[in-house]
């Protein structure tokens, strides 16, 4: 869910961060106090500050300074089952005006015919192909023989180049990966008997250690991958949300060769 903060989001560490307190100065200091009359929504939030704090930071973060009233905030109706969390500064005036700007901009980069996910799926394809991995399976639980029958999920590709076979997992979304669905991937990789490939717009360090600690590679590619022709609508979610979305009709130079060259360095070393 890419819409609201709230300190039940999976993998939230239970612990309270010191870091949080660094936060709460940033965004008081950053965002509210400059912009007294903006308001903003959670996920976004977490997204202008994710080089400086992880996501679940920024979270407790906001809650916090809410509970302390230094700042306002409301969870309001987006669409059918589904809130958005609104913050703003005490000095705003007119909060709902721009709450029900943002809130039609959300709703139209949302919409499930806008495909997003299938999308990064296929410009990874067509990379990934350029450096010679090939797709060998889309929506994977059954590899090498075996099937997955633990849970109810899938591998979203098997690509496979000099020998070697990577479990691919592929996520275009403004949020992180949930912590227990890569934990199960990472589980499935391991046993499918194939390397993980993580290929995430935004991952925290820990989660990106973890893949390589499998003996994975974490390639995160940064901006939300629109559709080629939803260009104004990229344009306007950076406008007016200052979101990192772009609409390119292939995946910018150097995205996957950063995962070729660790590839062939791995292959060089180890000769497989």
């Amino acid at each position: 869910m890419d819409y609201f903060v709230d300190d039940e989001l999976a993998g939230v560490p239970a612990h309270r961060d010191p870091k949080t307190d660094e936060a709460k100065q940033v965004l008081m200091k950053e965002l509210f106090d400059t912009q007294p009359e903006e308001v903003f929504y959670g996920r976004q939030i977490e997204v202008l500050f994710e080089r400086v704090f992880f996501h679940w930071i920024t979270s407790r973060a906001l809650n916090e300074l809410v509970a302390e009233e230094k700042i306002g905030s409301a969870k309001e109706p987006l669409a059918k089952d589904t809130h958005i969390r609104f913050f703003w500064s005490t000095r705003c005036r007119y909060w709902k005006r721009r709450a029900k700007r943002i809130s039609e901009v959300v709703l139209e980069f949302s919409r499930p015919e806008l495909g997003l996910g299938l999308h990064a799926e296929l410009m990874f394809d067509a990379g990934l192909a350029r450096a010679r991995f090939v797709p060998t399976a889309v929506d994977v639980r059954s590899h090498g023989g075996k099937s997955w029958t633990r849970t109810g999920h899938d591998l979203d590709r098997i690509y496979e180049r000099d020998g070697v076979s990577y479990g691919a997992e592929i996520k275009n979304t403004l949020g992180y990966i949930e912590r227990e669905e890569l934990e199960t991937k990472l589980e499935m990789c391991a046993f499918f008997g194939v390397r993980p490939l993580f290929i995430m717009r935004a991952s925290p360090k820990s989660y990106n250690f973890e893949v390589i600690r499998r003996g994975g590679f974490a390639l995160v590619f940064g901006t939300q991958l629109y559709p080629f022709g939803h260009g104004a609508l990229a344009e306007q979610v950076q406008r007016e949300l200052g979101l990192p979305a772009a609409a390119p009709r292939a995946l910018p130079a150097g995205t996957v060769e950063r995962f070729a060259r660790w590839h062939e360095r791995k292959v060089a070393r180890q000769g497989v």
